[in-house]
């Protein structure tokens, strides 16, 4: 059975090769190539034998993904839409800032959660993503920027978020090994917590996730105050409502260590009233959580709209003078439909023609 390379744990490298007949040495120069020279081919990795690169190409191929369509979102950022073996299309964010690299990475193609404003879950979830896809999309995006900057050098990015395609805790224990090999020191050795898993609500990932000894982020799709609100756009309210969220979310916090950020995301006259920021502000308070909000990137199926930049701002200032910790975020996918699954869903169509 062929295991793409991207989904093997960098440590196990070593006992493969004893157990295919070659030296255990071999498993680091392999590691090396992968995450440090980030080589394309393995016909191109010079440190092994001529054998061994036959071997690593018919059963560890390294091509899992190659690219379909790229979109440039504004201030450098690249969404790109990269294709599976099968043909199936996932959307990789590239978005550097402040001279740091940050790779926004897909779990799944689509989802199954449905939320009414995000174009991922709008045609379901075809399948769930394996670890090699997962860790590919990092690796994939490392080229594709090398390429585009027609340099030789490693790209390496220094954060990791899980926020594309795809319900992080539907898929749980792809994503968590994938995380593992980009974490891993003979990996690309990115730290925990500059990792973050973001989910819409999953109750049972979170508790989950908290029994994990690491201390990867988390960030939570919250989007509305009410349980009355939330069910309206977002379906995973109506099997965990916000009551048992928060309590996942502070249990997550005392096992962990760690700070839940809520995502935001501000809708024209659903949810974006001083009145909703005091509700907010409400079932908030008292624990050290911070929010991050969104205005709205337009999605052709969900007839709603961005409030005004000062509505926006008002917002914040009710939480920030709660002592809420408050970033207001412009979106940096509106560029070419290059929000939240809706690249994906071009190319879909284009090769539908």
């Amino acid at each position: 059975m062929i295991c793409g390379a991207y989904g093997v744990m960098p440590d196990d490298w070593a006992g493969i090769c004893v157990e295919a007949g070659f030296q255990k040495f071999r498993g680091e120069q392999i590691a090396n190539a992968l995450y440090r020279a980030q080589a394309v081919k393995w016909e191109d990795v010079s440190t092994l034998p001529a054998n061994i690169r036959v071997w690593l190409t018919e059963n560890y191929p390294i091509d899992s993904l190659r690219e379909a369509a790229c979109d440039e979102a504004g201030e450098k950022v690249r969404k790109f839409a990269l294709e599976c073996r099968d043909g199936e299309i996932v959307e990789t964010v590239y978005i550097p800032q402040n001279g740091r690299l940050t790779v926004c990475i897909s779990s799944q193609v689509g989802c199954n959660f449905k939320c009414a404003f995000c174009a991922s879950g709008q045609l379901g979830c075809k399948r769930s993503l394996t670890a090699d896809e997962i860790v590919g999309q990092v690796m994939a995006t490392c080229r594709l920027i090398r390429e585009e900057n027609q340099t030789t050098d490693v790209v390496r990015p220094n954060n990791i978020v899980v926020m594309g395609m795809g319900e992080p805790f539907d898929n749980y224990d792809n994503v968590l090994k994938a995380l593992r090999i980009l974490n891993a020191p003979k990996g690309l050795y990115i730290g925990a917590r500059h990792m973050t898993i973001s989910t819409c609500g999953v109750v049972p990932g979170i508790l989950k996730l908290a029994e994990e000894g690491v201390q990867f982020e988390l960030s939570v799709s919250l989007h509305a105050p009410t349980d009355e609100l939330r069910n309206e756009i977002m379906p995973v309210n109506r099997r965990w409502p916000i009551s048992e969220l928060m309590e996942a979310c502070r249990t997550y916090m005392q096992k962990t260590g760690r700070i839940v950020t809520f995502e935001y995301t501000l809708v024209r006259g659903f949810n974006d009233s001083p009145k909703h920021a005091r509700l907010l502000v409400s079932l908030l308070r008292g624990s050290k959580m911070r929010v991050n909000l969104i205005p709205l990137s337009p999605v052709k199926e969900f007839d709603g709209f961005a409030p005004h930049e000062s509505v926006c701002q008002d917002f914040q200032d009710v939480l920030v003078a709660a002592g809420i910790n408050t970033t207001l975020r412009r979106s940096r996918g509106k560029a070419g439909n290059a929000a939240c699954g809706q690249l994906r869903r071009r190319v879909a169509e284009e090769k539908d023609c």
